[in-house]
């Protein structure tokens, strides 16, 4: 069904006393999805979205059950059944062989220890994995090498006719939470608090041989890595959930930067273990990271931050985004950011610059006071040189989607379509770009009228 959004500003469900969290008022002039439509389908809470094309993608979640969507006109093509507990990881896996048709294929891994590969053109399942010893937590495709790497107690390879080609012995009970590729066919692995980087070896003959090797372990991290994103072939960036941010480079593996003080930058790094230990996990838990070139985006605690690679440092952040802990960030074309959180809100941000005006230097003494004296001319001389060349970044808000009633886990952005949202309320929302909806409607009218004849024009 398709509903109407009437913007407006979000009253925080629950909260005895004001929160701190930055409000926006009735018109929300920036904000173009004023129209959404609810996709109903899913028994349980919605995790996972992955686009598949242009135009269409899928969902899934803790009912095991896969859909596959039009997201523009928000129509179910498809309904997937062949796992029998919640969905734990989804990938696309298109075909790369110029030769053959191409073909959407993708894979999804579940609790019940089994991987399927789905064609999403017939909804037929190709294939079924079921020898796995524990949970698959992460699915990770090489598009280059054809390949697709499961991550769970062990990290597997496997190739598209989804014959394992190599794997790895038994790593921690607790095992792969996350992967992420790296130039010269290596992959990084998020171990519990470690960081171990794999090479994958293709055998040198035209056989099928394969062997991964683990080529180093990276222990900086103090806690948990929830969150791993690839910058580009050189820089890659790891967050931990008590709020470590590190650079890495990722052809060598050694740390370029680092950021622990997201939630006070004014909290000297000397005092840093006292400041973790006083802070609740989830107040400082990198839960998310997304990147541009210029600029990392982490959903840290409730807040957003904008770390700038260059500088190494953060430049903008908006410390209570939401009234609980942000869980998906993502950046868009037009210097805009899009956060989802726990509390069940969707936010729209933009990173904005302002110059920064110094305040003017206190004279003292009885001839700077009158503006007399060298002091007095070179200190005003570094406060212009100052306002000049310092820019001043901030996130503003321009933007709050009110849709779900419970925690919105991620979304995806297709542009023109619109913007698709899922959530634990077992929703999915397609916001819509209203006057681009109604300029549709109206157009279409328009056609059909002249097509009946009853289009009369007047001269």
């Amino acid at each position: 069904m398709l509903r109407w959004l009437i913007g407006g500003g979000r009253e925080p469900q629950g909260l005895a006393e004001k929160s701190s969290v930055q409000t926006i008022g009735e018109e929300q002039i920036q904000n173009p999805y004023t129209e959404l439509l609810v996709l109903k389908g899913h028994q349980d809470i919605v995790r996972f979205l992955v686009q598949i094309d242009d135009c269409r993608f899928a969902s899934a979640g803790d009912d095991g059950i896969i859909f596959l969507w039009n997201a523009q006109t928000g129509e179910k093509l498809f309904e997937l059944h062949g796992h029998t507990q919640k969905i734990t990881a989804i990938a696309p896996f298109s075909s790369s062989d110029a030769s053959e048709e191409k073909s959407n294929l993708i894979l999804t891994a579940s609790a019940d220890k089994t991987v399927i590969v789905w064609d999403c053109t017939t909804d037929r399942q190709v294939q079924k994995v079921s020898c796995f010893h524990s949970t698959v937590k992460c699915l990770t495709v090489l598009q280059r090498l054809d390949v697709w790497l499961s991550g769970g107690s062990d990290l597997c390879v496997w190739n598209r006719k989804l014959d394992l080609l190599c794997k790895t012995s038994h790593l921690t009970d607790a095992g792969i939470s996350t992967l992420v590729e790296l130039p010269k066919n290596c992959v990084a692995a998020a171990v519990g608090k470690e960081l171990i980087i794999f090479r994958l070896i293709a055998s040198s003959d035209k056989s099928e041989g394969w062997n991964i090797l683990e080529v180093k372990r990276l222990v900086d991290h103090h806690d948990n890595i929830l969150s791993l994103v690839s910058v580009n072939d050189l820089t890659f960036v790891t967050g931990s959930h008590v709020g470590e941010l590190i650079v890495w480079d990722a052809i060598d593996w050694t740390m370029q930067a680092s950021e622990c003080n997201f939630w006070d930058s004014s909290v000297h790094p000397d005092s840093q273990t006292e400041i973790k230990l006083s802070q609740s996990p989830n107040e400082t838990s990198v839960q998310h990271l997304t990147c541009d070139e210029e600029c990392v985006f982490a959903a840290v605690g409730k807040g957003i931050y904008v770390y700038n690679l260059q500088m190494k440092r953060v430049i903008a952040c908006q410390r209570t985004a939401h009234d609980s802990s942000v869980l998906h960030i993502e950046k868009l074309p037009n210097r805009q950011l899009i956060s989802c959180s726990e509390d069940g809100s969707v936010r729209i941000w933009e990173l904005r610059e302002k110059q920064q005006v110094p305040a003017e230097p206190v004279p003292t003494g009885f001839f700077n006071m009158w503006g007399f004296g060298r002091a007095n001319k070179q200190a005003n001389q570094a406060a212009k040189k100052t306002q000049e060349n310092t820019t001043m970044h901030f996130l503003e808000l321009v933007g709050d989607l009110i849709g779900h009633s419970s925690a919105v886990q991620m979304f995806l952005y297709f542009g023109e379509l619109g913007l698709v949202t899922c959530s634990a309320d077992h929703l999915i929302i397609l916001w819509k770009d209203g006057e681009r909806e109604s300029r549709l409607r109206s157009l279409t009218l328009f056609q059909k009228l002249a097509q009946n004849g009853d289009l009369q024009l007047k001269f």
